[in-house]
Order: structure tokens, then sequence, then C-alpha cells
């Protein structure tokens, strides 16, 4: 099921956006892991975020560690709370349901699909 993600925005350097995941169709998310990515210009789609399907493990990147953080409402939404926004922050970012891992071992591109067009987040310094 392709997910679509969304509350992308402009902002400041220091502060805060939430980012909504959810199929489009209004299929239940409760079965599986749901990860984040993100996208920057010629850069390769990195692992930002995972939380497995009753929330128990959950994945976040050295590089948000401490300032993002990845909730679920067990049934249709993925969110990521995205706090102490930087610069280098900025990107698309994609929510994709894992092909693979129920329990977020691996956060790789490769391993989530299908992907939706994702949402813009730019952080002006």
């Amino acid at each position: 099921v392709q997910l679509q993600a969304s509350g992308g925005g402009l902002v400041q350097a220091g502060g805060s956006l939430r980012l909504s995941c959810a199929a489009s169709s209004g299929f239940t998310l409760g079965f599986d892991a749901i990860g984040w990515f993100r996208q920057a210009p010629g850069k390769e789609r990195e692992g930002v975020a995972c939380i497995s399907p009753g929330g128990s493990t959950s994945y976040l990147a050295d590089s948000v560690k401490g300032r993002f953080a990845i909730s679920r409402d067990n049934a249709h939404t993925v969110y990521l709370q995205m706090n102490s926004l930087k610069p280098e922050d900025t990107a698309v970012y994609y929510c994709a349901v894992s092909q693979a891992s129920r329990l977020c071992h691996r956060v790789r591109a490769i391993d989530f699909g299908p992907w939706g067009q994702g949402t813009q987040v730019t952080v002006s310094s």
C-alpha cells in the first residue's frame, strides 16, 4: 500500500514540525513497520526513523536522535515529530511500509516501499 506523507513546510532553524503518514485509501497500518526517510538534492535516500507495528520497537538515525521522535496511533497514522530543526534537515521526507523486518532492524530504502510523493521540509538558517 502506498503511503502519503504530509505536514512539511518552511521553518527557521530551531523550530519544529510534525509530519504525518497515512494510507490514502484508509488502509490500516496496524500490522506493518513504517519507516521515515529523507532525500536531499544530490544525495541518497536515507533512513531517519522506523516504528514496529505495536510501537514497542523503534529506530532513530544518529543524526536525529534527541531531536526527532516517531510515534503511531496503531491504526492509520504514523507521526514524525521534528524539534530543534537544523538546515541540514532540509529534504523531501517520505514514509513507506517495511517489506522486510517488522522490528526495524535495518532501515534501508531498498527494504521499504512503495514510495509516495513525499513532503518538503525546508529549514532556513
